[in-house]
This record gives structure tokens, C-alpha cells and sequence, in this order.
């Protein structure tokens, strides 16, 4: 014990020089402009297959981003110790959603291109007609305001009562964040299943599932721990957090990442099995399409790759210890989890078989890079851990 406090961090914190890594934010910045503009011409050129291009980008971001503000708001509503030394980072992605509030913006300007019942006249379909008082477009944009609205609220009051409690420790942020959190635990749960069904679900709206918003729930709790594996770990090669988050940390992200990784197989197969069951021909239409053809290859992909390989390394103790190797794991369950939403949204445009567009890597590139480039200028404004968090010190001390 008292090595470690001997190893614990001052009060001042660790910062992020952002002037190390001048060259990188330049690189990002460059690489966003080209890849936006090429994408510019994408929506010109081609803006039927662009806008599922762009759908496909903005949905695997926006899982990743909101499953980072799903993990800061249970730090506070459960009182956890263990996540205080890297929540920083959580509130940190979570508050680039204000980024990918704009990339939607082309989205709604592409929206005939990819949702069917917006160009479908009252009258002329029975089946959506009894849908149009949820399917019209003054509701659609009002929902979608008030989904990213409450994002980036919530994000940016979280990430602003955390640093300013870096100042002062005074116990009056940690209230005031619980209450946040605890009016966002609802809010979130509504915003990412309407929002998984309207921006997602609405590709095919003849089709419907009642576990489709906590499926898309599952993945991008499991794919933002494995991204949070990820950035602790380039910020300790980098030299930052040496003292701070140790291999103990690093177990329970590991668990966690396991932990979502049976809990998505379970939603999964459980959204199958029943559609399968049921057999109503409304209902396997989702599930025919990308279970023949091409799709078949990635769909058995991701079953095997998401689930059973990720399964079976992750219940080594050692690899969860190991940070590294755990690494792997997480670049690994990053890629199905993209694949997951390629197969969610590419499959109603193509139908009959995989295509591989330029446009796919275009808009995955441009939002990546934009992303990370803000993630940079954000990183470096405030230390790297809550200073004077009260849980600190049983962070610093974490055994499990």
C-alpha cells in the first residue's frame, strides 16, 4: 500500500502535450479534409449508394461514442471506484457525439435516398399507413433533435462538472453529476433505441423487432470498452497514466469486454431464434437476405468472430492482464462491431449480394479522422485523470 501511494499522482494531474503530437493532429486534419471532400463528391456522383456509405460510418461512430457516455453515467449511478482513473477518456468520446450531431446533417439531406416510406404517398401502402403517425418526417427530424440534443447535453454537463471538481474537490460536483447521470440513465435507454430504430431499423420498415434497440445497445457497450482498452493503452506507450492505471484496470475492462460479449450473443440469437420460430414471412425477411448470397460468408463472420472467438481468448485471465495482448482483443471486436452495422445497413441497398463501394472506406476514413483529430484537441485541455475525485485514492489502490 505504501508503495503505491508512493507512486500515486500529484494533485496537479498529467496532461496531454498536445505539442508531441503536432504532427499527428496535422496528419488527422489533412487526411478529414481530403477524405470529406472526396466523400463531397461521392454524394454528388453517387448519392444512392453515398448515403448508405455515410449511414453505415455515422452508425458504427455514434455506437462507440454513445457507449462511452453509457459507461460515464453508470460510473456515477452505481458509485463505481475502479472507473474514476480512466474516465476521463469516457468523457471525453462521449462528448465528440456534438461531431457526429453534424455528420447527420447529410443524413437528413440524403434521407429519400434512404428511407422508402418518405417517398411513399398516403394511401398507397396499407401496412405503412398505419405506421404514419410515428413514420412522417416532422416527427422523424423532431425525434433526431432530441436524441443528439440530449447527447450532447448530458455529455458536455458531465464532462464540465468533472473538471471543474478538478479545481476545488468540491463534493457538490460529485451530486450534482449523480443527478445528471441518473435523469440520463432513461433518457439513454429511450434515445438509443428509437434512435437504433428510426436511423437503422427505418432502412426496412417492413420489418420489425422488439430487441433491436438493445441489440444495437449490446454492441456498442462491448465496442466502447474495447476502444477505452485502446486509447488508456496508446496513452501509456505515450508515457502518460504509468502510475495511475495498472494491470488491475485493466482486468475489469477485459471483464467487461467479456461480459458484453456473451450479453450481445445472447440478444443476438435470442432476436433470431424467435423470428425463426415464429416463421411469419413480415419477420424473416431481415434475416433471409443476409443469410444468402454473399452475405452469408460475413454474416457467419460475425457470429464466429464476434462472439465465439472473443469468448474463448477472453475468459484467460492472463490475456485480460496482459495489455497488450488485450489490445489484439479489442482492434479485433472494434472491426466485427463494424461489420455488425455493415450488415444492418449495406444489405438494404445491395440485397442480393455483398458490394464493396469506395465510398464504404471514404466515409469511414473522413469520420475517423475527423473524430480523432477533435479527440486530440480535446485531450490535452484538461488532466488525463480527475484529480481530486473522491474515489480517487480507491482507484489508485484497486485490487480484484
Amino acid at each position: 500500500m505504501s508503495e503505491r501511494l508512493a507512486n500515486a499522482p500529484t494533485p496537479e494531474g498529467e496532461y496531454f502535450e498536445n505539442g508531441r503530437f503536432a504532427g499527428l493532429s496535422v496528419l488527422l486534419g489533412v487526411i478529414a479534409f481530403v477524405a470529406l471532400a472526396l466523400c463531397g463528391a461521392g454524394a454528388a456522383i453517387d448519392p444512392k449508394q453515398f448515403s448508405y456509405s455515410w449511414l453505415f460510418a455515422f452508425g458504427f461512430f455514434f455506437t462507440l461514442c454513445v457507449g462511452c457516455f453509457f459507461w460515464t453515467i453508470v460510473h456515477y449511478a452505481t458509485d463505481a471506484e475502479w472507473t474514476v482513473v480512466v474516465r476521463r477518456q469516457l468523457e471525453n468520446i462521449a462528448v465528440l457525439i456534438a461531431v457526429l450531431a453534424i455528420f447527420f446533417i447529410p443524413i437528413l439531406l440524403l434521407r429519400k435516398h434512404l428511407y422508402d416510406w418518405m417517398s411513399i404517398p398516403p394511401g398507397a401502402e396499407e401496412n405503412l399507413d398505419s405506421k404514419r403517425a410515428y413514420l412522417n418526417l416532422n416527427f422523424f427530424i423532431l425525434r433526431a433533435v432530441f436524441f443528439l440534443g440530449f447527447f450532447i447535453i448530458a455529455s458536455q454537463l458531465l464532462r464540465r462538472f468533472s473538471v471543474r471538481q478538478d479545481k476545488d474537490g468540491s463534493p457538490k460536483f460529485t451530486i450534482w453529476l449523480r443527478k445528471v447521470s441518473f435523469v440520463s440513465l432513461p433518457l439513454f435507454a429511450l434515445s438509443v433505441s428509437f434512435g437504433a430504430y428510426d436511423w437503422l431499423l427505418g432502412l426496412q420498415y417492413r420489418w420489425f423487432s422488439t430487441m433491436f434497440g438493445v441489440y444495437i445497445f449490446a454492441g456498442a457497450a462491448g465496442s466502447s470498452m474495447s476502444l477505452l482498452v485502446l486509447v488508456i493503452t496508446a496513452l501509456r506507450k505515450a508515457g502518460y497514466l504509468k502510475n495511475v492505471v495498472t494491470m488491475e484496470h485493466y482486468h475489469i475492462m477485459g471483464k467487461w469486454m467479456f461480459a458484453f460479449c456473451v450479453f450481445w450473443a445472447y440478444i443476438g440469437f435470442g432476436q433470431y431464434m424467435l423470428i425463426w420460430y415464429a416463421n411469419m414471412p413480415e419477420e424473416t425477411k431481415y434475416f433471409l437476405v443476409r443469410n444468402t448470397e454473399s452475405w452469408w460468408y460475413l454474416s457467419m463472420l460475425l457470429v464466429f468472430g464476434r462472439f465465439f472467438g472473443p469468448f474463448i481468448i477472453l475468459l484467460l485471465r492472463s490475456i485480460k492482464k496482459h495489455p497488450n495482448q488485450l489490445c489484439y482483443v479489442a482492434v479485433w471486436i472494434l472491426f466485427m462491431q463494424m461489420l455488425d452495422i455493415y450488415l444492418v445497413v449495406l444489405p438494404a441497398l445491395h440485397g442480393t449480394g455483398v458490394h464493396v463501394s469506395l465510398w464504404d472506406f471514404a466515409a469511414l476514413i473522413a469520420m475517423g479522422a475527423t473524430l480523432a483529430f477533435a479527440f486530440l484537441r480535446i485531450v490535452g485541455k484538461t488532466s488525463l485523470f480527475p484529480v481530486r475525485d473522491p474515489r480517487l485514492i480507491e482507484s489508485l489502490k484497486l485490487v480484484n
